[in-house]
């Protein structure tokens, strides 16, 4: 599996893309920014995005929907809860993000659901708490984990849909029954280092010991 971890814009978004070097599949998970540098990154590696995954709806990740969208055609996808949040972002947020409004999606998922490419299946995990939507992304030894989980943080959850209650249990429920060793890639560059493990933050993380 191919497996590219690219920082993006102007809030340290860490966009994915993701391949089977097989058949040549990928997809990008929160393109937030800079959409022809991960196409660019896909092609040196022969790879077709296929599909635009966000973990969530909020603009910082979405705002390079459109123009990914644009270059490659892929689908759009995000978790059912999140859906209306693509098209509905305030144009004086938009403005600040120098984001464009994202299209609709093209495929809705729920909890437990998988977005297969190639050979590669990865599992929905619904995360909400710092949006209802949110979710985790999970193949053997790899969680990608949005704006839930962080480098030794969690994401904030004074926005509207967000809960601190729920993204507790999200994190002990849905990521912490994650074996130990599962790398964990978040949705920011905010830690001291850019990946971490489930165990790491099991014993490490300060906001959920």
């Amino acid at each position: 599996m191919f497996v590219k971890q690219i920082q993006v814009g102007h809030m340290a978004v860490f966009a994915y893309l993701i391949g089977d070097p097989v058949t040549g599949d990928a997809l990008v998970i929160d393109p937030a920014d800079n959409a022809a540098e991960i196409v660019n990154e896909a092609k040196a590696n022969n790879l077709h995005i296929n599909y635009i995954v966000n973990t969530h709806g909020h603009v910082d990740h979405i705002g390079g929907n459109a123009e990914m969208k644009k270059i490659t055609g892929a689908k759009i996808i995000v978790h059912e809860d999140d859906a209306e949040m693509l098209t509905s972002t305030p144009a004086m947020i938009l403005r600040m993000f120098g984001a464009k409004q994202s299209p609709p999606p093209d495929i809705m998922v729920k909890d437990g659901d998988t977005i297969d490419i190639g050979n590669i299946s990865l599992k929905v995990i619904h995360t909400p708490g710092h949006s209802p939507g949110g979710m985790a992304l999970y193949t053997r030894g790899i969680v990608f984990t949005g704006d839930t989980l962080f480098v030794e943080a969690v994401g904030r959850t004074d926005l509207p849909g967000g809960s601190w209650q729920v993204m507790y249990k999200s994190i002990q429920e849905k990521l912490f029954t994650l074996p130990d060793d599962t790398k964990v890639m978040p949705g920011h560059n905010y830690g001291r280092t850019p990946t971490s493990t489930i165990g790491h933050e099991k014993m490490y993380n300060p906001s959920i010991r």
